[in-house]
């Protein structure tokens, strides 16, 4: 049984992506995003959207995985359209009235170019955990926040905290899968009724799902006192990552064109 959302997930490679240093890739993520909130109009999302679409080709990682994280805001997508293109006053141009309500032309153009804009700050964001591997990403968390130790800021136990927290999402979700069905297989019904009948029959799932998420926090912690994990300070790696030439020309050329094309477009 596979989790229904990919945040967390890693996807074994060696592609490019894969190699490059998880610092670079980050600066790069973020240059990504500070292009999608800088562009103002579609030819700048059609950029952002052919650069999205070389990296997932380049990564090597398959598309469904990358788009897969789509689904866990759908919701957000669906309400971020109907709250530009719903009017209450007259529209401008009207697509669709019902009493009051119309569907403005001109909202929903809007309500498309940001829905355009969070399905791409989705698969930015997912091509980074799928490319890059737990241990690998703390290091990289670590590495960036180390100037903030000169402030008594606990880098290494935040990164390992957020880096956790990540690779349990699936994880999570796995489980609460599991959990539906064993309790549809006890007859348990989830599609009938209204919304108060549908949210209490969760409480069954959602008891047992904490009461294992308590457990595997508490089996991790026993894991990681055993294996003398005490934060950051004075901890060794096995691998050292370092930053190449390489890394460092990928992180400045494609931060300086994303940057460009989201102050040109």
């Amino acid at each position: 049984m596979k989790a229904p959302v990919p945040f967390g997930q890693f996807y074994p490679g060696d592609s490019p992506v894969h190699r490059l240093e998880p610092r670079a890739k980050m600066g790069l993520v973020a240059a990504f995003m500070a292009m999608l909130f800088t562009v103002d109009g579609f030819a700048g999302l059609a950029a952002a959207t052919a650069v999205a679409a070389v990296a997932v080709a380049v990564s090597s990682v398959p598309p469904r995985l990358v788009l897969r994280g789509i689904r866990a805001v759908s919701i957000i997508l669906v309400f971020t359209l109907l709250a530009h293109g719903l009017r209450w006053n007259p529209a401008t141009v009207t697509l669709l009235r019902v009493g009051p309500v119309a569907l403005d032309a001109q909202g929903v153009v809007t309500g498309l170019f940001f829905v355009v804009r969070i399905v791409l700050l989705v698969v930015g964001t997912s091509l980074l955990t799928l490319t890059t591997s737990p241990v690998r990403l703390a290091d990289g968390l670590e590495r960036l926040m180390r100037p903030l130790e000169v402030l008594r800021f606990p880098a290494g136990e935040v990164a390992m905290m957020l880096t956790v927290a990540l690779r349990f999402i699936p994880t999570t979700a796995e489980e609460a899968e599991k959990i539906v069905v064993a309790q549809v297989a006890r007859g348990a019904r989830f599609d009938t009724g209204g919304l108060l009948k549908r949210a209490r029959a969760y409480v069954p799932v959602l008891v047992p799902l904490f009461v294992s998420l308590f457990r595997r926090a508490d089996e991790l912690a026993t894991a990681m006192e055993a294996r003398c994990y005490r934060g950051g300070a004075g901890r060794t790696r096995f691998t050292e990552s370092r930053m190449t030439r390489a890394d460092r020309a990928a992180l400045l050329v494609g931060a300086a064109v994303m940057i460009l094309v989201g102050v040109v477009l």
